[in-house]
């Protein structure tokens, strides 16, 4: 139990490979902060190879959309927006085990949730770029197959790829058979730095409120609030 190393475990059950040079998919775990209290032991951080990750993730699912679906560009565009988002690919990495193999510094430890949302998926696509560098493209194709394009049925049943506008469109014509209608409640602030607050009506009913630098923004935020509560309202 002595040689037991967690990497060469994760990459053998999770990655389905072994590394050639395993310090690659090390490196892809460590987070810039625990450089910065480990610079004697330390030489590296993963953002460059979250920089090739991401473009290879982006390669996969474009490649996968384009073969499957002959949907336009612009539905392709927002399909591949989806897939590869900071949630998507956060809650990938969540589901494969990758936050505690993480190397953060004891403050990013005790970061926000958010943060550590951003934290994982940056490791996510370090890991895809450590996987393509040592085993190639098809291994790294592998794992996202596996990790990320598994979830699009979910996202097209959903309706989540859409803009939040467009969604709660969908949802509330499904649902009551009206379509929503935005209306500004209120302005506060100079011209130049106006904020607006948003309501959505939906058959004279407020569904949502949001708020923005423009109306748009709030009008944006105000769909995403009511479709948390379609979202969360019990079906009879």
């Amino acid at each position: 139990m002595q040689d037991f190393n967690p990497y060469k475990d994760f990459a053998q059950k999770v990655l389905g490979v072994i590394f050639d040079d395993i310090q690659l998919l090390v490196t892809a775990f460590t987070h810039r902060s625990y450089l910065n209290e480990h610079k004697k032991s330390v030489s590296e951080h993963n953002e460059r190879l979250e920089f090739l990750g991401d473009a290879v993730l982006e390669l996969v699912v474009t490649e996968y959309l384009y073969a499957n679906f002959s949907e336009p560009e612009g539905i392709l565009t927002n399909w591949r927006s989806s897939l590869v988002r900071t949630e998507s690919i956060g809650a990938a990495a969540t589901k494969f085990g990758f936050e505690p193999l993480l190397r953060l510094s004891r403050g990013e430890k005790h970061g926000t949730e958010r943060a550590r949302a951003q934290i994982l998926a940056n490791s996510y696509e370090a890991v895809v770029g450590a996987l393509y560098l040592d085993k190639g493209y098809g291994a790294a194709k592998s794992f996202i197959t596996k990790s990320i394009l598994v979830t699009f049925k979910e996202i097209l049943k959903s309706g989540s790829w859409m803009d939040p506008k467009s969604h709660l469109q969908e949802v509330a014509q499904s649902k009551e058979g009206h379509t929503p209608i935005y209306k500004v409640l209120g302005e506060e602030g100079p011209d130049h730095e106006k904020i607006f607050t948003v309501g959505v009506f939906v058959h004279g009913k407020l569904k949502g409120t949001g708020t923005g630098p423009s109306k748009q923004a709030g009008q944006q935020k105000a769909a995403e609030e009511a479709l948390t509560k379609y979202e969360s309202a019990p079906t009879s």
